[in-house]
């Protein structure tokens, strides 16, 4: 190489005139001889020639500069945009964490509650179930006390029923039998129900004593025995079993049948549900007491018969206020009425302990106490 000439750019072609070119002589073509002219501008050409070279090369250079300087502002400015996308989707992520922490807080503080409530609620469903097992507990100490109490009452009726029964009524166990002279001084009307009530023995009018079984010959009818048998065997106050539908017919009907219709109606429907109460006619109303009832009638006539009589006792039906004044023929009736339901209701309930023919017999004679009433037979009262 030559020294002389200036070093090429590098990575950049080197300039025509840098290369040197070994002059060749050209013959001469045949047909054709070229002029001096033609000589010196091929020459000058060469020249102008190898004076643009340099030129061209900077041109080039100063384009792939330029161009270098685009392709780095325009890297640049994708870069910035990449990181500013990156900065703003690392925002995003930073405010979704954000967020997201506070969600896991607020959930954690819920869990919290919730658990601290789970456990107090707990705690007084706990509470609540000691005090309502105390209070069952106290419940059935009283209920186990009650049923006690209760079976106590039932062995002491038990022993009342086999100690006075309508047809041997105990007068200790029932104060309202006793005279008015040993039964001590009354204030105002006391009261009793016709379950309580009982009718002393019928008195016979010619001898004017008590008729005993032991001076009447006694033979049992097999049919009444056969009806009550199988009445005996299903209690039940039903008035179409042949055994009350019988006594309803014979005995019960006759004797509360009055001459006073209405009020005789009221009188048996009170009789069969219990509810009729017969009480003493006092002799004197205390000033000091007011006496709301309803008093029907007057004391010297009979509310169930209209005849004109000394009433020394009145009935009231159920709830009613209302007083009717009956004589002893009446009040004998009705209470005759009443013994015999009063027994089978014991034998209903299973208090009679007796054997059958015994049950029959007495029943037998609370028929004959409503048969006697029905004629007119009534104890005289002291």
């Amino acid at each position: 190489m030559w020294n002389g000439l200036p070093q090429p750019d590098q990575g950049l072609p080197p300039p025509l005139s840098a290369v040197p070119v070994p002059w060749k002589s050209v013959g001469p073509c045949k047909g054709h001889r070229e002029s001096p002219g033609a000589l010196v501008e091929t020459s000058a050409g060469e020249e102008a020639q190898g004076e643009e070279g340099p030129a061209a090369a900077q041109l080039d250079v100063s384009r792939l500069r330029s161009s270098s300087m685009e392709i780095r502002e325009k890297g640049s400015e994708f870069l910035k945009e990449e990181l500013h996308k990156a900065q703003k989707e690392l925002k995003l992520k930073d405010e979704e964490c954000e967020r997201l922490s506070k969600v896991r807080e607020q959930l954690e503080q819920e869990l919290e509650e919730l658990t601290a409530s789970l456990f107090e609620e707990a705690h007084k469903m706990v509470r609540e179930a000691n005090v309502k097992q105390a209070a069952s507990e106290k419940q059935l100490k009283e209920a186990r006390g009650k049923i006690d109490m209760l079976q106590a009452e039932v062995t002491a009726l038990k022993t009342l029923v086999i100690t006075s029964t309508p047809a041997s009524p105990n007068r200790e166990l029932h104060p309202q039998l006793l005279s008015p002279t040993k039964a001590g001084p009354r204030k105002g009307h006391s009261r009793h129900k016709s379950t309580s009530s009982t009718l002393c023995p019928a008195l016979c009018p010619a001898a004017g004593h008590p008729l005993t079984a032991d001076r009447e010959g006694k033979e049992v009818d097999t049919t009444l025995f056969a009806e009550f048998q199988a009445w005996r065997e299903s209690p039940t106050l039903d008035k179409t079993c042949p055994f009350l539908e019988r006594v309803y017919r014979e005995d019960v009907g006759p004797c509360l049948d009055f001459t006073m219709r209405e009020l005789s109606a009221l009188v048996r429907a009170a009789v069969e549900d219990n509810t009729l109460t017969i009480e003493p006619v006092a002799s004197q109303t205390p000033p000091t007491v007011k006496v709301a009832e309803v008093e029907c009638g007057s004391a010297n006539t009979c509310a169930l018969s209209g005849l004109a009589r000394v009433c020394r006792h009145r009935i009231r039906l159920g709830d009613s206020e209302s007083h009717y004044y009956i004589s002893p023929s009446s009040r004998a009736r009705i209470t005759a009425v009443c013994n015999f339901f009063t027994y089978i209701r014991y034998i209903q309930q299973g208090l009679v302990r007796q054997d059958a023919e015994l049950m029959f017999w007495e029943v037998t004679r609370l028929r004959k106490e409503m048969s006697l009433a029905k004629l007119g037979f009534f104890p005289q009262e002291a």
